[in-house]
């Protein structure tokens, strides 16, 4: 008799109240719009907007 081992995960509740929401709509328009321009240079090949977003955030928001 083969017996199986489940995995237990572990649930977190998340208090509304601790989340902090950030709006910089200055530098999502920045930030788009490089990310834009990368998917543009490589002929908008799908599967790389993420990439393009978070490497566009590193170049445009100053350290």
């Amino acid at each position: 008799m083969k017996i199986s081992k489940t995995k237990e995960t572990k649930k977190y509740a998340i208090n509304p109240e601790n989340i902090v929401i950030i709006q910089m709509p200055y530098f999502d328009d920045g930030i788009s719009r490089l990310a834009y321009f990368k998917a543009e240079k490589r002929g908008f090949v799908p599967g790389y907007e993420l990439d393009d977003w978070l490497q566009a955030e590193q170049e445009y928001i100053p350290k």
